[in-house]
């Protein structure tokens, strides 16, 4: 498969490395390179980011906070960690725009998608923060939204786990991997591999996910090389 623009989802929890909370600098460098081998392919390059390593809404809420107040924390938490994936990209040398569901002016563009696309045309890569802009939908939701709106060939999620098993590879020893699975199988089987919001929306336009493992280096570079890296959602 090859693609011309992607859309690649972080959690905001890969951010920390080996730090218990918060942004690990390190960390971020190596991803800065990572995207920016991506990029000088001639590959388009949009990505959205979680907060977790900040803030999660539903754990404030399971505390007794509001669950919207806290969804609207979590939404600023991610804005904080685009900054800070700008700030690393730029420092590499890669042309980055942030934009954001929720308007900070000072800090970031508003989310349009045609200024979204442009950029992306024009070769920069661009960080949606704030979500969705609502709370009660998880950044996944977020990821799944935007890709469809830029119209991007595939969601690349990257996590700590090289791609879907029958159970949790952490977990259980005997968990075999996925190369590819069908959208339905995921359902029937019980895989988790997005929320379903997020998977529901994802299947119904058909935009394929691959779930792989971002802290390996050089993995993200030969997956939109054409190289069997993860586990392909597709119809």
């Amino acid at each position: 498969m090859q693609f011309k623009r992607i859309l690649l989802k972080l959690s905001g929890e890969a951010l920390m490395g080996e730090r218990q909370y918060g942004i690990d600098p390190i960390r971020l460098a190596a991803y800065a390179q990572e995207i920016k081998e991506v990029t000088q392919k001639g590959i388009q390059v949009a990505i959205v980011i979680g907060g977790g390593n900040i803030f999660r809404g539903v754990s404030g809420a399971s505390n007794g906070m509001d669950r919207v107040q806290g969804d609207h924390m979590g939404m600023l938490a991610t804005v904080i960690n685009g900054l800070a994936l700008q700030s690393a990209l730029e420092d590499a040398g890669i042309q980055t725009r942030l934009q954001t569901a929720i308007k900070i002016n000072e800090v970031a563009e508003p989310f349009i998608r045609r200024k979204a696309m442009r950029h992306l045309e024009k070769g920069r890569v661009v960080i949606f923060g704030g979500g969705t802009g609502n709370p009660y939908f998880t950044t996944d939701s977020a990821a799944v939204l935007r890709a469809i709106e830029i119209e991007a060939d595939v969601i690349l999620k990257g996590t700590r786990v090289d791609g879907i098993y029958t159970s949790d590879p952490e977990k259980d020893a005997n968990a075999t991997k996925f190369d590819k699975i069908s959208f339905q199988d995921v359902l029937t089987k019980g895989l988790k591999v997005m929320d379903t919001t997020a998977f529901t929306l994802s299947q119904e336009n058909e935009l394929p996910i691959i779930v792989f493992d971002m802290n390996t280096q050089g993995n993200l570079l030969k997956l939109v090389s054409g190289e069997n890296i993860g586990t392909e959602v597709n119809v």
